[in-house]
């Protein structure tokens, strides 16, 4: 299912209307801030963290038989202007000139069954990252929670000085674009996720679970200068202040595929990571993290209008959510706005996200001897509902 203009959707009414960024607003102006610190960890504040034996690969699906692109096919810059990029130039994507608001899908040498080939290349990097994962859930200082998350989005391609972009973007090849620095753009039209709502929950059996507000600040500690500390946090009602719920390490990425699907309006990424709830703080520690929290000084110079003072911990980010989630035995739907600021840049973007938890794969990869058959089973179960229901 490709991205569905507005004029196309149907006219159901939501049984539970999405949050929108008008109802947001407000609860941005609290979003806290200081001065940002400098130190070893400045670029972890902003930066994903990946593991030591991670996978990152990048291809695109439907090429010929000699890895060539299509005609129609093109390198064209885009503005995405709910992310602050800082790159001081536009972004660069795949963009399909016989794709417009009447088509939603263009085929060429599209393989049938497209999800059959991403389950081939996918599998042995999954099956050789989660062994990596095993090995991290035996470490005693903190429990290791795995997640493979299916994003849909854009693969966004940045110019470098080695390569003349422009020379090539009417010609674009497989290895020009390996050369290029990419990231994956995760805000989606808020139409695309109403007809998620409206629709695919239906189809593929969610149900409404929660809707969820939250605050991410992340910390840096002065005595481990590697590590960010991210603390989930509720508002109270009564005092209008931050609650910490959970504490955790920045999640730890595995495995990141990205994959280009010109032929469709959006792209896929299969993300496995591991989310790090810490267990090795001291009574002392967790109370400091908490007072310092509680502690924000007004101040009408800082940005947001909240600070903090400098002392072992500092805060360097902060994320505000409200996450609305749908489930079934096999699978979690995420639909999540998110307004994020990183201190140490100065920079941060408003997205509105879409997440498919794939629970029931991840349980099988768990098992002490999964077989691979029905690893690879699940794995293109999963795929094919991806790519019917959610590109």
């Amino acid at each position: 299912m490709a991205y569905i203009p507005p004029h196309k959707g149907r006219s159901n009414e939501m049984e539970r209307p999405l949050p929108t960024p008008e109802l947001l607003a407000p609860q941005f102006k609290k979003i806290l801030n200081m001065k940002p610190s400098r130190s070893n960890v400045e670029r972890a504040s902003y930066s994903f963290i990946y593991a030591k034996h991670s996978i990152s690969r990048w291809w695109t699906i439907g090429l010929d038989d000699e890895n060539q692109f299509p005609s129609s096919i093109d390198l064209e810059p885009v503005s995405m202007e709910s992310t602050e990029w800082k790159i001081g130039e536009k972004s660069l994507a795949l963009m399909n000139t016989r794709l417009d608001n009447g088509v939603n899908e263009v085929r060429w040498n599209l393989p049938e069954s497209p999800w059959l080939d991403i389950a081939e290349n996918v599998l042995e990097d999954l099956l050789a990252s989660f062994e990596n994962v095993r090995k991290e859930m035996d470490h005693k200082l903190e429990q290791v929670q795995p997640n493979l998350v299916a994003r849909v989005g854009k693969v966004l391609f940045h110019r470098s000085p080695s390569v003349d972009v422009e020379s090539v973007r009417k010609g674009v090849t497989t290895e020009i674009l390996k050369q290029l620095k990419r990231s994956f753009y995760t805000d989606v039209p808020a139409s695309y996720a109403e007809n998620i709502v409206k629709e695919v929950v239906l189809k593929i059996r969610l149900d409404f679970k929660v809707e969820k507000e939250t605050y991410n600040v992340k910390l840096s500690d002065s005595t481990r200068p590697k590590s960010v500390l991210s603390c989930k946090c509720n508002v109270t009602k009564e005092q209008g202040k931050l609650e910490v719920y959970k504490i955790e390490l920045n999640q730890l990425r595995n495995m990141v595929i990205d994959i280009s699907c010109p032929n469709k309006n959006l792209d896929l990424r299969l993300m496995l990571s591991s989310k790090r709830i810490v267990t090795s703080l001291t009574d002392h520690e967790i109370l400091m993290i908490k007072d310092l929290i509680n502690s924000a000084v007004v101040d009408p110079d800082v940005k947001g209008g909240l600070r903090w003072l400098i002392d072992r911990f500092h805060v360097i980010g902060n994320w505000h959510t409200i996450t609305t989630t749908y489930k079934n035995p096999s699978l979690t739907l995420k639909i999540r706005h998110a307004n994020r600021f990183a201190f140490t840049t100065s920079t941060g973007d408003t997205t509105l996200e879409i997440r498919l938890f794939l629970k029931e794969l991840v349980s099988m990869l768990q098992e002490q001897n999964a077989e691979v058959n029905s690893v690879s089973e699940k794995l293109v179960e999963n795929l094919r509902l991806i790519w019917e229901n959610f590109l």
